[in-house]
């Protein structure tokens, strides 16, 4: 099976591999075929090397459900907000922030520049064209200031600015947490195995950049910090699919890049 980049129908979604399935099925079959013309004539060694070779093309075949989208901003203009996004912000407490994409030469990437003190200040770029219930979504982010905050997030299950989950990582706390906010509320969700320990430590430098994932499936949630996994958490407050996007709070200035989604 050979996959192909084509460019999804917004500017910014750069890279949408697609697996092409026709040519797998039809490869398959002919395989298929041909193994029961020549059983007779072959030993079981060879029998089991065709059967593995079945079984990897087949399971090549089964990744055609799947999608993955990196948003990369390699297309938006540099000083203007990033294409094919919504913005939004909690509740409406605080300014609703600014998202400018930005590049330092080497590459494009988006941040959000308002400092607002507001504690309560959530901010939220929601990605369009993308709703799902499952995924695996994960985010380079940088953050770059904050005296309040200095908060870099990812949300899923997005229904509107005041109902999503959310995980994020902080660098003036060096910790990872997860939450919902249901109408309006942010609540820390507990640790699975461990109860409610407000998330898990970690280290979040300032002015470096790092990569938070999350990757869900029906209530259970995984959370990765530059490739460790931290810890997971369940619940079924939102079990419907949504939306998903980039998230900050209060005074953060954070910068984000290379928005991947997979879905299954």
């Amino acid at each position: 099976m050979r996959d192909v980049t084509m460019d999804y129908p917004f500017a910014g979604l750069q890279r949408v591999n697609i697996a092409i399935a026709h040519q797998s099925f039809t490869l398959l079959r002919f395989v298929i075929l041909q193994l029961i013309k020549i059983a007779p004539t072959v030993g079981d060694r060879q029998m089991r090397a065709a059967h593995a070779f079945v079984l990897l093309l087949l399971g090549q075949t089964m990744q055609v459900h799947g999608a993955t989208r990196t948003v990369d901003f390699s297309s938006d203009a540099v000083g203007q907000p990033p294409t094919g996004f919504e913005f939004f912000y909690t509740k409406k407490i605080g300014s609703p922030g600014k998202w400018i994409v930005e590049t330092d030469g080497s590459g494009k990437y988006v941040s959000q520049t308002e400092a607002d003190f507001t504690r309560a200040r959530f901010p939220v770029a929601v990605l369009t064209g993308v709703t799902a219930a499952d995924v695996d979504l994960s985010v380079r982010f940088k953050p770059v200031g904050g005296r309040v905050d200095r908060a870099a997030g990812l949300v899923w299950r997005f229904r509107d600015e005041d109902n999503y989950y959310i995980v994020r990582a902080n660098a003036l706390e060096n910790n990872v947490v997860l939450y919902k906010v249901e109408g309006g509320n942010r609540t820390d969700l507990p640790v699975k195995g461990e109860g409610r320990t407000y998330g898990k430590k970690a280290p979040v430098p300032t002015g470096q950049w790092s990569t938070l994932r999350v990757v869900t499936a029906g209530s259970l949630f995984e959370v990765h910090l530059n490739g460790v996994k931290l810890f997971e958490v369940e619940d079924k407050t939102f079990t419907q699919a949504g939306k998903v996007g980039i998230w900050t709070k209060a005074d953060s200035v954070t910068s984000f890049d290379d928005l991947t989604v997979i879905t299954p």
